[in-house]
């Protein structure tokens, strides 16, 4: 595992964050801002630490998926609530507010799709120089 910048990944991590904050914006209900955006926040995350570590998928995926699976469960627990931030919609909009077993699924689907399409396209040993 190297630092390294690749820009390749750092355009589609800001591609896909205006996507997420248009999302956010303009889409208040439904499948997209529910699940689907649940699904591309994994591959946002990946592809941000993607645009620092050269580094094998998996070595970066799991991490993620860790991560977005642990901020799910902290909604089990009410974190807004403990931490006083209910009324913050920033901190709503980043943490979430409800727990829900389809957002565990969209975050594994997403990280199923990074996986595929990395290990599809540049093997499963060598490291990312795109």
């Amino acid at each position: 595992m190297t630092l390294k910048f690749n820009k390749t990944y750092s355009i589609i991590a800001l591609t896909i964050f205006i996507i997420e904050v248009l999302i956010a914006t303009y889409l208040k209900y439904g499948f997209i801002r529910h699940t689907f955006g649940d699904y591309l926040v994994v591959i946002l995350l990946y592809c941000f630490f993607k645009s620092f570590i050269n580094t094998t998928p998996i070595i970066v995926a799991i991490p993620v998926l860790i991560f977005a699976y642990i901020i799910e469960l902290l909604q089990l627990i009410n974190i807004l609530e403990m931490l006083n931030l209910n009324n913050n919609h920033l901190a709503k909009l980043i943490l979430g507010s409800t727990f829900q077993v389809s957002d565990l699924v969209a975050y594994s689907l997403g990280i199923i799709t990074v996986l595929i399409i990395e290990y599809t396209l540049y093997g499963f040993t060598k490291t990312n120089d795109i």
